[in-house]
């Protein structure tokens, strides 16, 4: 029932900076026995690591843990009468201060638990609220955290956690400790929902003419997606040499980031770094953050990083297809998707030839690529994995140009890829070039090649 010693970062290598705590946590890990406690293929064991997991990344100090198996929820307390008189036994004998519920609580529920526990309560989904406020850095991720935590908290009028908001600074609508303790109004949460909405419409318009200006260069986007710590940011940074936050901690990154990446053979591509999913992700953070996730929708291709040294490496996956399926991409069927199978310098020799064996009998379209973000193994692949997607979509041309020609030959490099050079027998260049479909054009007309069709 106790385990506050467990290691949930996967590496069993404490952080070289600890930060300093918010608080002393309980982490409980509810389930229904009748359900066999694995909602979404996860065993109730790996479930609460993960909520520990989740408990830390806010700097939490979770001095002990519990696995709740119940025969039913009961509608005042979530927990039977038993176990919320024995819990709250567990919360005086640590000094325990918030207690997290790795499940959704009504806001009775939540009442009865924290005068039962004399502590406070907060369910995953605003366990999950609290991260994301910590994480946001940009203007748009700032915004759609308060728009989502205020239309959560609308629907309780139960105010957040004050300790969390103190050391965050907070976003305005939580009253610091010197200020009143009543309860949020309803009206005042409306008020500032809407004067936040139409700040998001601004931003939203600034991020559509960057992304309008961008299909008029137009560079292809490859966006990276995956569960939370999967390592997504770890290999963003290793493709751009970035310096993007990269932590062996759930939602180390929240804002998207891009950047412009060369490819081998000449093209240019926006990398963009998305935030990390999460089973269970609150439904107003999947609406809040549909504009942040929008780099995907309208992505060339789609890299899905997959953490394949984790025990729910599947169940991970199944997540992100979920929150993807929400935003209308089908990854099953979608054309542009890169499986990337990261990590694999976390499995011994034995896990690396079966993990080979399954790759092998994947159709080669369809094929993953076995990577490790840290050491780099792999990646050279996964770039020509990703130019040859890319390639799909574009137009190849044969050119024949006079070696006095620098012009020309210095265009197409500006161009176009230039997939091959060869001199001919007459002292002739031979290149072979792919061009988009927006350049295609510029590339017949510039060297007079026949049109399509």
């Amino acid at each position: 029932m106790a385990d506050s010693k467990r290691d949930t970062r996967g590496d069993g290598r404490a952080p070289s900076a600890e930060p300093a705590a918010t608080g002393r946590a309980l982490v409980v890990e509810p389930f229904l026995r009748r359900d066999g406690g694995s909602p979404g293929g996860r065993s109730p064991a790996a479930r609460l690591e993960e909520a520990v997991g989740l408990a830390r990344a806010i700097d939490l100090d979770v001095v002990d843990t519990s696995l709740v198996a119940l025969a039913q929820i009961r509608p005042a307390t979530y927990l039977g009468k038993g176990k919320v008189e024995e819990l709250a036994e567990i919360v005086k004998q640590h000094d325990v201060e918030l207690v997290v519920m790795d499940s959704p609580v009504t806001p009775m529920q939540q009442r009865n638990l924290e005068k039962a526990w004399n502590a406070k309560v907060l369910d995953r989904t605003g366990l999950i609220l609290e991260i994301f406020g910590r994480r946001a850095r940009t203007r748009e991720g700032t915004l759609q955290v308060e728009h989502a935590h205020l239309t959560y908290q609308k629907s309780r009028l139960v105010r957040s956690w004050t300790h969390l908001e103190r050391q965050r600074g907070g976003f305005g609508f939580v009253g610091g400790p010197g200020e009143t303790q009543l309860e949020i109004d309803r009206r005042l949460i409306e008020e500032r929902l809407a004067r936040i909405e139409v700040d998001l419409e601004k931003v939203k318009k600034t991020r559509g003419l960057h992304r309008e200006s961008r299909r008029r260069v137009p560079y292809p986007i490859v966006a990276l997606v995956g569960y939370t710590n999967a390592g997504k940011s770890t290999l963003f940074n290793r493709m751009t040499r970035a310096s993007v936050l990269e932590a062996d901690m759930l939602f180390a990154t929240l804002d998207p980031t891009l950047r412009a990446v060369d490819l081998p053979h000449g093209a240019r591509v926006i990398l963009s770094d998305t935030v990390g999913f999460i089973s269970d992700l609150p439904t107003m953070l999947v609406a809040a953050f549909r504009a942040t996730l929008e780099e995907v929708i309208e992505a060339d291709v789609i890299l899905h990083v997959r953490d394949m040294s984790h025990p729910d490496a599947n169940a991970q996956a199944k997540d992100v297809e979920q929150v993807l399926h929400e935003l209308g991409i089908e990854l099953e069927s979608d054309a542009r998707l890169i499986e990337v199978w990261n990590k694999i310098d976390r499995l011994s020799d034995e896990e690396r030839h079966q993990l080979q064996n399954r790759l092998d009998r994947v159709p080669g379209h369809r094929r993953a690529v076995a990577v490790s973000a840290l050491t780099g193994t792999g990646v050279d692949r996964l770039i020509a994995a990703i130019e040859a997607r890319i390639g799909e979509r574009r137009t190849t041309f044969d050119v024949e140009l006079d070696p006095a020609d620098g012009e020309g030959i210095s265009w197409l490099h500006r161009h176009a890829e230039v997939l091959a050079k060869h001199l001919q027998p007459d002292g002739r260049y031979m290149l072979t070039v792919r061009a988009d479909p927006a350049k295609a054009e510029r590339v017949r007309n510039r060297f007079g090649l026949p049109h399509a069709g």
